[in-house]
């Protein structure tokens, strides 16, 4: 199986997003905006159709189209005094209906936004794997140079603030971040399932980690396993590679669950 060229891409560029949406989901699970990615991921869907009407690679309009959103539902948050689940939906309702009326004008969803809306990670290029690990490798940097802040800001902004942690620039700090991971993962899992890429491997591994460090650490592992795992069910079942990676994910959630409670 490994001598085929898209099965070494497809290893490759999804266990980097995995790890990074692991990562990433831990802090967003402990702040409860574990649903941004599932916003965003609608928002995407939008940003590729234009992409795809255009006849431009959607990723380049769907990066900075989903980190202008992801900044405006943390606006909306702070600003317009709205919760944080009500933002999302706000922002991520606006997105799907761009992306249908987009759909619609340019004669019906094509056979790319489909891929696109349910993940095709055994179809992607050369190009696509260089910039799922540069760009995973951004994420990874900046998380590690701003882990202080960002471990403060999870557990507790008000304590935060008087440490003197400037918070509103590392509130945009992960949500930019996450934006960046969402359009990453919308070639591994697909645009319906990439919140769970963010939320599986962070609640699995929370269920038997002690400390923070080690949530993170455990939840890399999982993520990392369920891509692997993942790619290979799906190759031998001749199965949907992006549906089998999250059942996957929920396999080791219900595994750990039960471990923990019995």
């Amino acid at each position: 199986m490994l001598s085929y060229g898209f099965i070494q891409r497809a290893f490759v560029a999804g266990i980097f997003v995995a790890i990074v949406c692991s990562l990433l989901g831990t802090f967003l699970v402990l702040r409860n905006l574990s649903l941004i990615g599932d916003g965003l991921s609608h928002v995407s869907f939008g940003a590729i159709a234009l992409g795809l009407f255009f006849g431009v690679y959607p990723i380049y309009i769907a990066l900075p189209v989903v980190i202008l959103a992801s900044l405006l539902i943390l606006k909306l948050t702070e600003k317009a005094k709205l919760y944080g689940d009500a933002a999302i939906g706000i922002v991520s309702s606006v997105g799907i209906a761009s992306g249908v009326i987009l759909a619609s004008v340019s004669k019906g969803f094509n056979i790319d936004l489909f891929s696109y809306l349910f993940g095709n990670i055994l179809s992607i290029s050369q190009e696509d794997v260089l910039l799922s690990v540069i760009l995973s490798g951004v994420v990874v940097i900046v998380i590690t140079l701003f882990y202080q802040d960002l471990f403060s800001l999870t557990f507790s902004q008000e304590l935060a603030q008087v440490t003197g942690v400037k918070t509103n620039k590392i509130s945009s700090f992960l949500v930019i971040l996450t934006a960046i991971t969402v359009v990453l993962s919308v070639r591994i899992v697909g645009i319906m399932l990439v919140s769970s890429l963010l939320i599986l491997p962070a609640v699995t591994s929370l269920q038997i980690s002690r400390g923070f460090k080690t949530t993170l650490f455990f939840g890399a592992i999982f993520a990392a396993t369920s891509v692997f795992l993942g790619i290979f069910i799906s190759f031998i079942l001749n199965i949907p590679t992006g549906a089998t990676i999250v059942l996957v994910n929920f396999g080791m959630f219900c595994l750990t669950y039960f471990v923990k409670n019995n």
